[in-house]
């Protein structure tokens, strides 16, 4: 599996099927980071600014939306998706 970038573009939404998607595998760093501000109480509307670059003064809707569907995907990910990254056909 090739690095997934540092800091790319997010979607309006994250995906929320029940399998990995290269949206998934892309925005690893993404979710990640998404955890780290979660377990630490970061509010919301700064981590949409810094981490979503969806600024939440212009685009509050969009932004809560983002945050909450990505937020979502990443507990997801941490719970029960990394499993798919561990499958031989599916880590490329």
């Amino acid at each position: 599996m090739r690095n997934p970038p540092l800091d790319p573009d997010v979607a309006d939404a994250a995906p929320n099927g029940p399998t990995l998607t290269s949206y998934d595998r892309e925005h690893l760093v993404t979710y990640l980071r998404l955890l780290d501000a979660d377990a630490e109480g970061a509010d919301w509307r700064e981590v949409s600014q810094v981490v979503l670059h969806i600024d939440p003064n212009r685009e509050l809707g969009r932004a809560r939306r983002a945050f909450d569907s990505h937020l979502a995907r990443a507990k997801w990910m941490s719970e029960s998706g990394y499993r798919h990254l561990l499958r031989p056909d599916i880590a490329k």
